[in-house]
């Protein structure tokens, strides 16, 4: 089994109890497994039939539950919160396609004739966007609409409001970390903030603002005018990644603050930051580039501005996790035979995704780590056979070794490339496993 992989996880899965040994032993096996072998099936990514047998006796579990797996991710994500001062709890939602398989349980997407279920975690980065894993998530399948047209079971909206009820309590238990609920159009909720105010606002909260609400202190103005309607407080500029037929791109922005009152829904008022970045001088063609946000925080300088539009720009990092759990770990080919059994599934594939999410921003973040804090030697040798390059005299560092896996999965390493993507990671991994296996059975072959 792979020496690196059962450190990490041990470590990960410390404190599991799901009620019984075996159980709790079949789980870390299971996570060794996913974890060595990301992009494979269930059946391709275990040694044998009966491991296999075995994995499919424990995802059908009745006694074990996705929340039972995940609880020790979710304690050791809170410990590394700790030691930073500010930390970004992104919320969102992706829709998990099933359609066409026989998994009962299943429900309608945005399309009612699709089949799957959706998922919502919550994913604390840093400002710098390393990933720190998981705080909490939701699992449901919809239920179909009723002959009214209206849709039956939980009101979906209500996973914005407890989210941010969900930060509130991790708070509490981190006095000396800033926590900022960080969601987009979709959590601009009145409900979110009047919890938020009324329980004394223990954690920021920062939203993409999908309505343009009258002012609740001047009738008849509407929120987004009269933020911009002063004197910008400066310009900023960054690099937008590239995204589909779109390439990266220099963006400069205005940046408008207004500090306004909204109705909280109940006859109250709410305080709050517009924010509106809205770009200049974009490439013809090309859609300029506008966001307005809604904070509790407030913005009276560019500095303190542009640090929200910071924040806000991490959000993207649960679009690269929602990316490595989809196409990296392919949770959607997962053949199963009923949705709680999919839910305890996802519930070991998504700490493999951040797993890789992690290792990709680490080797950007901190490059110059001992890689040997990540990978056994049997991985960091076997990378290097892969690259078919001799082991360096000095111990390779973490970046030196990602860039490694990344060329095996893909990453040309031309100048100007760049630092590799999750996608060359996660492709690379597995080359990188087998290779190991390898050279370890050859050693205890020969020994």
């Amino acid at each position: 089994m792979d020496k690196i992989a059962q450190r990490w996880t041990d470590d990960e899965f410390a404190g599991l109890n799901l009620g019984d040994a075996r159980l709790n032993k079949r789980a870390r096996t299971l996570m060794d497994t996913f974890a060595a072998k990301p992009t494979a099936s269930i059946p391709e990514a275990c040694d044998s039939w009966s491991e296999t047998c075995a994995a499919y006796r424990f995802l059908s579990n009745p006694d074990v539950t996705w929340e039972g797996i995940l609880e020790p991710h979710w304690a050791r994500t809170q410990e590394r919160m700790g030691a930073h001062a500010v930390v970004l709890c992104i919320q969102d939602t992706t829709e998990l396609d099933f359609n066409g398989q026989e998994i009962a349980g299943l429900g309608p997407l945005s399309y009612e004739a699709q089949r799957g279920m959706y998922l919502h975690p919550t994913y604390a980065v840093t400002p710098d966007r390393e990933p720190l894993g998981m705080l909490d998530a939701w699992m449901w399948a919809r239920e179909k609409r009723g002959k009214d047209g209206v849709r039956p079971g939980l009101k979906e909206s209500r996973r914005w409001v407890e989210g941010y009820e969900r930060i509130a309590e991790q708070a509490a238990a981190l006095p000396g970390t800033r926590l900022v609920y960080l969601a987009d159009r979709e959590a601009d909720m009145v409900e979110m903030m009047r919890v938020a105010r009324d329980l004394g606002t223990p954690a920021d909260w920062l939203v993409r603002a999908k309505h343009d609400r009258c002012l609740a202190d001047d009738e008849g103005t509407k929120l987004w005018a009269a933020t911009t309607n002063g004197t910008p407080l400066g310009e900023i500029s960054f690099i937008i990644g590239g995204r589909e037929k779109q390439k990266a791109r220099e963006v400069r922005q205005q940046l408008w603050a207004q500090r306004v009152l909204i109705g909280d829904g109940k006859k109250g008022q709410i305080e709050a930051t517009c924010i509106v970045a809205r770009e200049i001088d974009a490439p013809a063609g090309v859609k300029p580039v506008e966001w307005r946000l809604l904070t509790n925080r407030a913005a009276n300088t560019l500095e303190q501005a542009t640090e929200l539009i910071d924040w806000y720009r991490a959000r993207w990092e649960i679009e690269v996790y929602f990316n490595v759990l989809k196409n990296g770990c392919e949770v959607e080919k997962l053949q199963l035979a009923a949705v709680d059994r999919v839910e305890r599934a996802l519930a070991l594939f998504m700490v493999v995704a951040w797993r890789v999410a992690f290792l990709m921003r680490k080797g950007r973040n901190c490059p110059d780590l001992d890689a040997a804090l990540f990978f056994d030697p049997d991985q960091i040798r076997g990378a290097h056979l892969l690259n078919k390059m001799k082991m360096p005299a000095t111990p390779p560092t973490l970046n030196e070794v990602v860039r490694l896996i990344a060329k095996i999965g893909g990453f040309l390493a031309r100048n100007g490339d760049g630092e590799p993507g999750v996608k060359t990671i996660w492709k690379g991994l597995d080359q990188v496993h087998a290779s190991a296996e390898t050279l370890r059975a050859l050693r205890e072959g020969l020994g």
